[in-house]
């Protein structure tokens, strides 16, 4: 009776292991032939924007290093919400992808409780790339450079409003960071989208406005609006000439930006997400990329950056500013 107790257990481990040996091939195999077909590439925003620029031109990189064709799918809808959800809940084969902005990647679920994933949810591939966002001012405010913004508005508090694209959107929060660092009372006005946003601050309807840079630099350099400084810490390259909000003392810790990362869906493979960390490093360095990423507004991100531990310390900045701000959505 032992014997033939000993003999199953050895059957049954036997086939254990035949079958652990099996997946394991199997999951190799998938790696070594991977991409076998083409990638589909989720933006979760309408065709046009800046998420779906900067997802264009890394679907354009991917393609010509992996060998398959990168198909971009944009489901607009919730500030990218949608589409990020999608991903989230895709098989992890490396067959779907994400180009997210911090908008659904660190923002939405901070501020609306029916978002149903988390950043947990995603297996990071890399950062792609980032711009600033810039305060501006209509004609009729009068003022021309931040210190005379926040002498204004400081002298009267609750008097001027400032607009944003959305309740919640990164504009939004850099906003309130704004409103917090320079202790000021302004009132904020929710548009849907730049284009309403842009027509009130060129009509002379609001005083002052969120844009990310490259939405925001056409009405600057036609004087249409006017720019009272970005968001970095720094200055941006892309602007020179318009200075960084924390180059005043009371903004000294106005460090905010619009920023795009590369997403699978958690339980991805080490060996394909280290195939494609690989092709989407090769597309940044390359200098057709980075000339499109400059003429969109965008600085491209450096490969070393580790994804993950980027976006939890974006989580924890975007934590503050929601709670200062009392932002529910």
């Amino acid at each position: 009776m032992q014997n033939t107790n000993m003999m199953r257990r050895t059957a049954l481990s036997a086939a254990f292991l035949m079958a652990a040996t099996v997946g394991l091939t199997g999951t190799a195999a998938a790696a070594d032939n991977y991409p076998s077909r083409a990638i589909t590439m989720v933006v979760g925003y309408p065709a046009g924007g800046s998420t779906d620029l900067v997802g264009r031109f890394v679907a354009d990189g991917l393609a010509s290093r992996l060998g398959q064709p990168v198909v971009v799918e944009n489901l607009g809808g919730a500030c990218g919400v949608i589409g990020a959800q999608k991903v989230s809940k895709a098989p992890a084969d490396g067959y779907t992808i994400l180009v997210g902005a911090n908008n659904e990647l660190a923002i939405a679920k901070l501020i609306n409780k029916a978002v149903k994933y988390n950043i947990g949810d995603f297996t990071p591939i890399g950062m792609v790339g980032s711009q600033p966002m810039v305060l501006v001012a209509s004609p009729k405010a009068g003022v021309k450079n931040a210190a005379e913004f926040t002498a204004l508005v400081s002298k009267n508090p609750e008097k001027f409003s400032y607009g944003s694209s959305g309740v919640g959107t990164a504009l939004h929060l850099a906003g309130e960071m704004i409103k917090e660092q320079g202790k000021l009372q302004m009132m904020h006005v929710p548009y849907k989208g730049v284009a309403p946003l842009t027509t009130d601050l060129v009509g002379n309807n609001i005083e002052f406005g969120m844009f990310v840079l490259s939405s925001g630099l056409p009405q600057i350099k036609a004087g249409k609006v006017i720019a009272l400084g970005t968001t970095e810490a720094k200055r941006s390259a892309i602007t020179p000439d318009i200075p960084a909000l924390s180059e005043l003392p009371q903004y000294k810790n106005v460090d905010i930006n619009v920023w795009f990362a590369m997403m699978a869906p958690k339980g991805l493979s080490a060996p394909i997400a280290a195939k494609l960390k690989k092709a989407l490093d090769e597309t940044l360095a390359s200098p057709e990329f980075r000339k499109k990423m400059e003429e969109t507004g965008n600085v491209v991100a450096d490969p070393k950056v580790d994804a993950g531990k980027y976006i939890q310390a974006e989580i924890a900045k975007y934590t503050k500013i929601v709670q200062f701000a009392k932002i529910e959505n």
